[in-house]
């Protein structure tokens, strides 16, 4: 998986990171985001990383994010990409603006914004292309596999 060696740079210089699952998990693969969090919680027990399940109010969490004084801010949420299902993208905080997400009450982008502002941290986006965000529980086959994939991923970079 490429996206390994995207993060492992992203992440080189980093001192403190806290990873944020985002999404509706009652929303198919918009809830993807939160799936990968939720495994990741168990799966890295680095005391520099923070895993949070911010499900589709990522803006609740700004206290306990600015709390950990994060030098990195990684977001993994589902956005509409136009790419074929379960294709991943790395973006910078400042692409934010131009991505399609879908359940958040405040546009990413503002919370992105606020959280640079106060923490000083790097942000990246790890965005997923959902297969289906009707509502029901459980992500597709497609979706569970990348979210398998990427959990694998934060796991080896952090043990």
């Amino acid at each position: 998986m490429a996206i390994q060696q995207v993060l492992a740079d992203w992440i080189a210089d980093r001192a403190n990171l806290v990873i944020v699952g985002i999404g509706n998990p009652f929303r198919r693969d918009d809830g993807v985001g939160v799936e990968v969090a939720k495994r990741l919680k168990d799966a890295i027990s680095d005391d520099s990383v923070l895993v949070l399940e911010s499900q589709s109010v990522p803006e609740s969490y700004l206290q306990p994010i600015t709390d950990f004084t994060p030098s990195h801010l990684l977001l993994i949420d589902a956005a509409d990409l136009g790419l074929a299902p379960g294709q991943l993208r790395f973006s910078s905080e400042s692409d934010a603006g131009g991505v399609a997400v879908s359940t958040h009450a405040l546009p990413l982008r503002l919370v992105c914004r606020y959280l640079t502002r106060v923490t000083g941290a790097k942000i990246g986006l790890l965005l997923i292309q959902p297969e289906s965000v009707n509502f029901g529980e459980g992500l597709s086959p497609t979706v569970d596999s990348v979210a398998t994939q990427v959990v694998e991923v934060l796991r080896r970079l952090f043990s």
